[in-house]
């Protein structure tokens, strides 16, 4: 059982036999194109509703879209959710604070689950699907951990685990809540 623990992990446990510096594994530079990928997707996505760029709506726009959905005063939400998801996928592609970048990424997706695609089902074009996908990717990155090639690398949260899987959850789960309740 051990043995597969450390198969899984992206780093390899470095060696206390030896001084030398521990080479960087195929599985962080696999973990760092799937948080850059992952990551910059989402801080465009949030760009779009903040800046009006790649095709986005804008503040103004997105507010609007927010009002219909029963979200007001829909600009304000535009700005958080925005921002949730620009600064959440900019920490996840960094891999710096990424407990909390998962947690805006999946309280954000939470919310568009319960109040845009739960009403269609699973699958595409406007199920579940998209939006399940994108909050399980973040949780991972925070189980998994954003590995050896981040700036959280120093730090106890840096490699993933249980606790830091709770946090992005339970946080991103309470600040959905909050949310959907207001």
């Amino acid at each position: 059982m051990k043995h597969n623990a450390e198969r899984l992990r992206a780093s390899p446990p470095p060696d206390t036999g030896t001084a030398a510096r521990p080479s960087v594994s195929a599985g962080d530079c696999g973990l760092l194109l799937v948080r850059i990928v992952f990551g910059l997707v989402m801080a465009g996505h949030g760009a779009q509703k903040l800046f009006g760029i790649f095709g986005g709506m804008g503040l103004t726009g997105t507010g609007k879209g927010f009002d219909a959905l029963g979200y007001h005063p829909g600009k304000v939400y535009a700005v958080i959710c925005g921002l949730s998801e620009f600064l959440g996928g900019l920490g996840l592609a960094l891999g710096l604070f990424t407990p909390l970048a998962a947690a805006a990424v999946i309280g954000v997706m939470i919310n568009a689950m319960v109040t845009v695609t739960a009403a269609h089902g699973l699958w595409a074009p406007e199920g579940l699907e998209y939006n399940m996908s994108i909050a399980s990717v973040a949780l991972a990155i925070a189980a998994i951990g954003p590995g050896r090639l981040s700036l959280d690398r120093p730090f106890r949260w840096g490699k993933g685990g249980w606790r830091e899987a709770g946090v992005a959850l339970g946080l991103g789960g309470a600040a959905a809540a909050v949310v959907l309740a207001i």
